[in-house]
């Protein structure tokens, strides 16, 4: 094979993974999370694995290479090129291919049974658009308790680590008899330690009160009683959730709580759980003509996510 084909050859294979990216992405447009590659920060952050093991080379299933450590945003969920500015970078890595020229291993993090690459995008890219199977590479394993699986979304993974954490926190606690388990749905990871945290403080502020110590499972029951359900009802009463869409009265709960916080420090230790809710609601809560209005203009209001 002379040079001017090899280059033409990889010029139209890199058209064809091109078309067959926006394809994808037109026939998942009501779906775009599912084309989304998943980026190793992200999933570091959810999961916090513990210990880095470095477990050497071997050969490795390309249908199980589902993220990225830097480049995520350059390729889509099976690793077709989003984007042009990656042409003469993905067409050299083909040529190499169709040359039958041997590349150095790739690296990939491994995280339960799928991988995340740290070196080597371009030809994981091009070794799927090519049909090849296994990829030889040199792998560092993250440990994490949470099983990953190949096809999850951002969401899918976020979801199973709130059912993760909510599992270790009834088990931690034992508290499912005074706290209905239904209460304490979450949208956002990490909530079960603020709440731990929160039923902690008021256990301190009741010993101080009583002037002896209590165990923490009372401490929860009128934590529960005395704070998390007057707070919530106030939502309810006032039917404030509907302007949260998606969200749920324990969300809501954390939110209020940091809200009233800041709001104290700024008027007073007088200033009532009512108005701080009334006043959160009123800035970040959203009418159904609101949220219309966000998806006619694509406008992603994100406020209700920083609290």
């Amino acid at each position: 094979m002379n040079e001017t084909y090899i280059k033409n050859k990889a010029h139209g294979d890199f058209n064809r993974v091109r078309f067959k990216e926006n394809f994808h992405k037109l026939r998942n447009i009501l779906t775009p999370d599912k084309q989304e590659l998943l980026s190793l920060e992200y999933v570091k952050y959810l999961l916090k694995p513990k210990k880095e093991t470095y477990r050497g080379m071997k050969a490795v299933p390309i249908s199980l290479i589902v993220g990225s450590e830097g480049r995520y945003r350059d390729f889509n969920s099976t690793f077709l090129p989003k984007h042009e500015h990656i042409r003469n970078r993905w067409e050299n890595v083909d040529r190499a291919h169709i040359k039958d020229v041997v590349l150095p291993p790739i690296k990939l993090y491994e995280i339960g049974t799928v991988y995340f690459v740290r070196d080597g995008n371009h030809r994981v890219s091009v070794a799927r658009a090519q049909g090849v199977d296994f990829i030889d590479a040199e792998i560092i394993s993250l440990e994490s308790e949470i099983n990953l699986r190949p096809g999850m979304t951002k969401d899918d993974l976020k979801k199973i680590i709130i059912a993760y954490e909510k599992e270790r926190f009834f088990e931690k606690t034992n508290i499912e008899d005074i706290i209905p388990r239904e209460n304490l749905d979450f949208t956002a990871t990490g909530r079960f330690v603020e709440i731990i945290r929160h039923i902690e403080g008021h256990k301190k502020e009741l010993e101080n009160d009583l002037k002896r110590k209590i165990d923490f499972k009372n401490a929860a029951r009128s934590w529960y009683n005395t704070i998390f359900i007057p707070i919530t009802d106030i939502y309810r009463e006032k039917k404030q959730l509907a302007r949260f869409k998606g969200r749920t009265k324990a969300d809501l709960y954390v939110w209020i709580v940091k809200h009233w916080n800041e709001l104290k420090k700024r008027y007073g230790s007088d200033f009532s759980a009512e108005k701080a809710a009334i006043d959160y609601s009123t800035r970040y809560g959203k009418t159904l003509f609101g949220r219309i209005k966000a998806v006619l203009f694509n406008k992603n209001d994100r406020r209700c996510y920083k609290k």
